[in-house]
């Protein structure tokens, strides 16, 4: 979410570890655990090879309407998208609100739609072209924190957390929203029945969760159960918290991968830190969890900086990581296009859109191989990275990807200088195409690679 100030890493791993928040209204806990935890999750068959995209409907086309909107969908399918991810929908609270149109996250109403955006029918028709077209839809849900003029707010004043003086609280410094308090169990149901409505009335697809992990894991759970009732849902948590996808999630957020792709940017990592991160990755999610990959997203566009400011010549070379690393792919709104200025959070601030950038071919060339390729479908439906060693660990993260007989070979200079370096082992050998420049390469026991700054090569097994 972040609709106010950015949540820092550091307030990431305070959620991770329990930490009180800064109004001291609620404490989550993970569940220590020695072992890999099982998930009991099943995820929707055709999320197993999907990436996901994320629309900005505000700041996506100067009017900021669904009907806008829906003028991009054959773009965005002949770019290869799968899954839609709209920002909250919803009415915006005005009480409180923070500029000209304040933040998605402060709802007023869980069961309307913006009158900005449009009307319900018009959502309705969006996801139903959508649907035809071969798209997923999924809502962006605000479960932790209210605006201050829903209606909850004074129609159930107990299920708010409240101060010693009785006093509603927000959570943080988030001055535009009231936080819940879900150990009220009526609030449960409504929340769920908040959840189970969308389903019914404009048939989407899932939910992405803000902030996720400051809601018991137990209503999720309860949640998914009941929403899996109606037809089998897609579900993302913006946390990165192994125990909500053992019932409740498909896929968290790698936010680790990410502050570690920018550190790296700056020279401030290199590349034995990926190796370092998935090695602590695969002892504690579980086996089957998703986790989203990304360079930018709505909060590190506005909050963090754009892709151009945190990683500069490095971007694509990241971006060709979060498709061929474990996990799902997303690609924010204008990212396709390099999108580089920071979109305003509660005011008008249209994308600039350049359709003639080169990047709307890497990017289908990307989610096209991300498609059609088992070796890098999600979960257990894709292949293990095995992490091929060179004489330059440091500067060069090679590694393939094996599934079904389909075999990617990725190698990534991470590092602002030109490197060669010596192929270790032998699991790479073997006749391959060039992804991208459909060039055939053989790779024998010992091969050496000469790789520009930031340069990326990924060869699909012939």
């Amino acid at each position: 979410m972040k609709s106010k100030l950015l949540l820092s890493a550091a307030f990431i791993l305070a959620i991770l570890s329990g930490c009180n928040n800064q109004n001291n209204t609620k404490q989550r806990k993970t569940p220590a655990t020695n072992k890999v935890l099982q998930s009991f999750v099943k995820h929707p068959e055709w999320s197993k090879n999907a990436n996901i995209y994320e629309v900005n409907i505000r700041q996506y086309t100067e009017e900021g309407t669904f009907k806008a909107f829906e003028e991009h969908l054959p773009r965005l399918k002949k770019m290869g998208v799968d899954i839609l991810w709209l920002m909250p929908i919803y009415p915006i609270s005005v009480k409180n609100r923070k500029g000209t149109l304040g933040s998605y996250y402060a709802v007023k109403d869980y069961k309307a739609v913006n009158p900005e955006f449009g009307t319900m029918d018009d959502l309705k028709e969006l996801v139903g072209k959508a649907h035809k077209m071969g798209f997923k839809v999924i809502l962006d849900w605000v479960a932790n924190h209210t605006g201050w003029d829903n209606k909850w707010i004074t129609e159930h004043p107990g299920w708010y957390t409240k101060d010693s003086t009785g006093k509603m609280v927000s959570p943080f410094d988030w001055t535009d929203v009231a936080d819940l308090n879900y150990d009220n169990k009526e609030l449960w149901k409504a929340m769920t029945g908040a959840l189970e409505f969308w389903l019914k009335e404009a048939d989407i697809d899932g939910y992405r969760c803000d902030v996720a992990g400051m809601v018991p894991t137990e209503f999720w759970n309860q949640a998914r159960e009941k929403l899996d009732k109606i037809k089998p849902v897609f579900m993302l948590a913006e946390a990165e918290q192994p125990d909500l996808q053992i019932y409740a999630f498909d896929m968290t957020y790698a936010w680790e991968l990410h502050h570690i792709m920018n550190q790296i940017a700056k020279g401030e990592e290199n590349a034995t830190a990926i190796e370092k991160y998935f090695e602590k990755q695969d002892t504690t999610f579980p086996h089957n969890a998703y986790r989203m990959n990304f360079i930018t997203n709505h909060d590190e566009n506005s909050w963090n900086g754009t892709v151009k400011e945190r990683m500069g010549e490095s971007a694509k070379a990241f971006a060709v990581l979060t498709y061929t690393l474990p996990g799902m792919p997303l690609i924010y709104s204008g990212q396709e296009v390099g999108l580089d200025k920071r979109l305003k959070f509660f005011d008008k601030d249209v994308i600039e859109w350049d359709f003639t950038s080169p990047l709307i071919k890497f990017y289908t060339t990307l989610n096209n191989l991300k498609s059609n390729n088992k070796a890098l479908w999600n979960g257990d439906s894709g292949g293990k990275m095995t992490r091929i060693h060179t004489s330059d660990d440091k500067s060069v993260f090679a590694f393939i990807r094996e599934k079904d007989g389909n075999r990617i070979f990725c190698v990534v200079n991470l590092s602002d200088n030109k490197v060669s370096a010596t192929l270790k082992g032998e699991d790479f050998v073997g006749k391959y195409k060039d992804v991208f420049s459909g060039d055939k390469k053989s790779f024998v026991k010992g091969d050496s690679l000469s790789l520009d700054k930031w340069e990326y090569e990924i060869y699909m097994k012939q």
